[in-house]
């Protein structure tokens, strides 16, 4: 190993060291970004469902860990490492990662911005970490009873977010296209509460306690639904029942579910018609309902 590519692994695990030691959670990564301990699972006949309970490290995110010893083991299995992930959604920061893309056609801190205004929220001065590519990665914590998914363009063109079970290339880190740093003036602060607003936009809705188990697909009224019409009258009593100040987030969450079941142009007026009903503007109700139907029509991350 050359002795530029020791410095480089060394550094990567002082720079995880002192993560760990602020309460972040640690993984070391390949050049690739992508965790440098392979899968102690990865020969076994069919896919193994382990995330750690065999005591064996390589089962990414879920190494993860804030005790310098642990730290250290985990690196020293994988001298090559170049860089440290962080995960998310864990105590005691659980921290959210706003990743603003710039390989898109897309100006995504101009989306953010818009997405600021649109729904009343103030980004808030929080640590910013500069990407390679000339992106950032904007943390926030969230509260210890949201579980905030990860998704890739869905909450707008050019930003994905990083959530339970997801991670973020920490600063300091070294990849094939370069390195990850601290955005000037950043580097002293602590990562921001996330904004209720944007909270709500990246967190599924909350169900109604007493909701039949739906896997997670339908919100509260389409439970259990047999059919699509049952589905679609679901979908319609969430939005009637939206509160001010959640009608949009309401109104793309049900769109965005009626067109991943294959029936959103069918819906659409109904849609539209209980979110005026709930107090939307109808051209920003057809609006939001567009939004959904771009957004669904690509790949999810």
């Amino acid at each position: 190993m050359a002795i530029t590519e020791r410095q480089t692994a060394t550094l990567a695990l002082a720079h995880a060291l002192t993560a760990a030691e602020r309460g972040l959670p640690v993984i070391p990564l390949s050049p690739t970004k992508l965790p440098a301990l392979r899968s102690p699972h990865r020969d076994e006949p069919r896919p193994s469902l382990c995330r750690g309970e065999c005591g064996l490290p390589g089962h990414g995110v879920h190494d993860a860990t804030t005790d310098p010893t642990a730290v250290r083991a985990l690196f020293a299995a994988a001298p090559w490492a170049t860089g440290y992930g962080i995960a998310c959604g864990r105590p005691p920061h659980r921290l959210i990662g706003i990743d603003l893309d710039t390989t898109s056609h897309t100006d995504s801190v101009a989306e953010l911005r818009h997405l600021a205004l649109r729904h009343l929220f103030t980004l808030p001065e929080t640590v910013t970490v500069l990407t390679p590519s000339g992106g950032r990665h904007l943390w926030l914590t969230g509260p210890p009873d949201v579980v905030v998914p990860n998704s890739s363009g869905r909450l707008a063109p050019g930003i994905d977010v990083r959530g339970t079970g997801g991670y973020l290339v920490g600063p300091g880190s070294v990849t094939a296209h370069g390195a990850y740093r601290l955005a000037p003036g950043t580097a002293h602060l602590l990562p921001a509460p996330c904004p209720p607003a944007l909270l709500r936009l990246i967190a599924p809705p909350a169900r109604p306690r007493h909701a039949a188990h739906t896997g997670g697909h339908l919100p509260a009224g389409a439970a259990g639904a047999p059919s699509r019409t049952h589905q679609g009258q679901g979908l319609v009593q969430f939005v009637l029942a939206a509160q001010e100040g959640q009608r949009n987030t309401r109104l793309f969450w049900a769109a965005c579910r009626a067109y991943e079941h294959g029936f959103g142009d069918a819906l659409a007026d109904a849609l539209t018609d209980a979110a005026v009903r709930a107090g939307l503007p109808e051209r920003e109700a057809r609006a939001t309902i567009a939004s959904a139907a771009r957004l669904t029509a690509g790949p999810h991350g």
